[in-house]
């Protein structure tokens, strides 16, 4: 067992699909890295209590070197006490029929009640990544109750989205996935995001001269990246959950690690750059400069192909920000 602090992460919806395949890599060190113990707190409704604790079982008969202890309960003063870190994967998912402003709404109350009680009860510094969604409102919803803690280090996911658009462009160009480069996601996890290819590399050299053909790049490309979540559903009858997990692993190692010289995406609140209203949860392309501290890319040049894009997804951000407007505190 290493000589550092244990740090505390709590999963929500723990005894799902997603959390299930994300509990056991934490415990393994791929969240923090090899050297860093952690405690898990597995957050779920009353009913799914026993479950979870069906995973403890599990985890403990995995003999993780790194698995400093667990924390199970449906009292949610115990579930995010004191915790470091939280990946809020647990959400109501859209059923037949619902609106999306009913979904948006079904989740705020859910992320209302978890961002007061993280706010009342977790680390002070505690680090947010909302799995769950509609992710960025969610975030915006629950980082809207950040007053002990700091909205800043409330994050949503859309690692998903370029994990899955540069293994398309690695797919295209029949290279592999470690050369595509500086490729990230702007705006909502939604079928609005952008994968901005004008500005990543493949190999060192732009996506455009090594994919020449422009009509797959702003057609196809666009609607298999903004499309993969139901096209998994239909092929598989589920919707994504390893694939899910590992982009949720790779974004808080990345944020805890820092990335040098690499651009990753992260929804995080924005600060005004490149036109986007201030404090909307908007994807952006970022480096963490030191752990935990993340910085937007400035100085990308967008082309008009582009600045549409990032505006159809800021038009559909701010609508869905109106919808929730009566729960921002």
């Amino acid at each position: 067992m290493s000589a550092r602090k244990p740090v505390r992460v709590a999963v929500t919806g723990a005894a799902g699909n997603i959390g299930y395949s994300i509990l056991f890599r934490i415990a393994n060190g791929d969240l923090l890295g090899k050297d860093q113990p952690v405690i898990l707190h597995l957050v779920d409704i009353p009913d799914f209590v026993g479950k979870c604790e069906g995973v403890v079982m599990e985890l403990q008969d995995c003999a993780f070197p790194l698995l400093a202890g667990t924390v199970v309960s449906a009292d949610p003063d115990v579930s995010f006490g004191d915790i470091d870190v939280a990946m809020l994967i647990g959400a109501k998912p859209r059923g037949p029929g619902m609106e999306r402003a009913d979904l948006l709404k079904d989740n705020g109350r859910i992320f209302t009640a978890t961002g007061d009680t993280i706010d009342r009860v977790a680390s002070p510094d505690v680090r947010v990544l909302v799995v769950g969604n509609p992710c960025n409102t969610n975030c915006l919803i629950a980082a809207s109750r950040a007053k002990r803690t700091s909205a800043a280090n409330y994050t949503a996911m859309t690692r998903l989205d370029q994990n899955r658009a540069a293994a398309q462009l690695a797919l295209k160009s029949g290279r592999g996935i470690e050369e595509v480069a500086g490729l990230a996601i702007w705006g909502n996890h939604s079928p609005t995001m952008y994968p901005d290819f004008y500005n990543a590399t493949i190999g060192g050299a732009p996506v455009t001269s090594v994919i020449e053909d422009t009509a797959w790049l702003q057609g196809e490309f666009l609607t298999t990246v903004q499309q993969r979540g139901a096209a998994i559903i239909k092929a598989r009858g589920l919707s994504s959950a390893a694939s899910a997990a590992s982009a949720a692993i790779d974004h808080v190692f990345d944020w805890s690690q820092g990335t040098g010289d690499r651009i990753v995406s992260m929804a995080i609140p924005s600060d005004g750059s490149y036109g986007i209203p201030e404090g909307l949860i908007f994807s952006f392309p970022v480096r963490v400069t030191s752990p935990w501290t993340y910085e937007i890319v400035q100085g990308l040049d967008l082309t008009e192909f582009s600045r549409a894009g990032i505006q159809k997804t800021t038009d559909e951000l701010l609508s869905e920000r109106e919808a929730v407007r009566d729960m921002l505190a």
